[in-house]
């Protein structure tokens, strides 16, 4: 009894890990289309791109809508994952701006595609409208923690000022103008960001 019971947990959780590659591939197919045409996948390219039917497609995800929302999460947990600023708070103000703008040009660069079919949908898709709103409070966190003490220099009102230009400095569109209007190479538009962004901040304290 105890050898079938455990033969069956071990093919519950086999089909369990062998659903997750499946969805994981889906999503992964969908971001590829979406960085290629800029334009939201069918079902039947995405499924296609996979590898997969699109009856397959639809038993793990059931409408296009629900599949971008699960490719905006997959963004937020990759961006979650990255370097936390913890062993950079107490570094210099240039150190704290160039790790900061690396990781956000990183993110801006990777992920803007998806950004821009979340703008589009976000008034006729409320859980992505969810997803805007919830990118743009993390974004706004980081810039409290890795600017804290610049921030902490000014009374709250100047300080939300300063949080709010900061947050507007660094969108996606920004970066995507830099990169596509002005014809500015990756370096060149960190540069820009962290050149703006150092004349934003109050000095920092002694």
């Amino acid at each position: 009894m105890l050898l079938r019971k455990t033969t069956m947990a071990s093919e519950t959780d086999g089909r369990f890990a062998r659903s997750e590659r499946t969805k994981q591939q889906i999503i992964e197919a969908y971001i590829l289309l979406l960085r290629e045409n800029s334009q939201v996948p069918t079902a039947a390219q995405v499924a296609d791109r996979a590898g997969y039917s699109v009856r397959t497609l639809f038993m793990h995800f059931s409408d296009v809508a629900k599949l971008s929302a699960a490719a905006c999460d997959h963004a937020i947990e990759i961006g979650l994952s990255a370097a936390a600023a913890g062993d950079k708070l107490d570094a210099s103000r240039q150190a704290r701006l160039r790790f900061h703008v690396e990781i956000r040009a990183r993110n801006c660069e990777t992920w803007l595609p998806l950004w821009r079919m979340l703008m589009h949908y976000q008034g006729s898709v409320p859980e992505l409208a969810r997803r805007v709103k919830l990118a743009r409070a993390l974004t706004y966190e980081r810039l409290q923690v890795i600017y804290f003490k610049e921030l902490a220099t000014l009374p709250e009102t100047d300080r939300k000022v300063v949080l709010m230009a900061l947050e507007a400095l660094t969108d996606f569109e920004s970066w995507s103008r830099m990169r596509q209007d002005h014809g500015l190479s990756f370096d060149e538009a960190c540069a820009a960001w962290i050149a703006a962004i150092d004349r934003l901040l109050p000095p920092t304290p002694e």
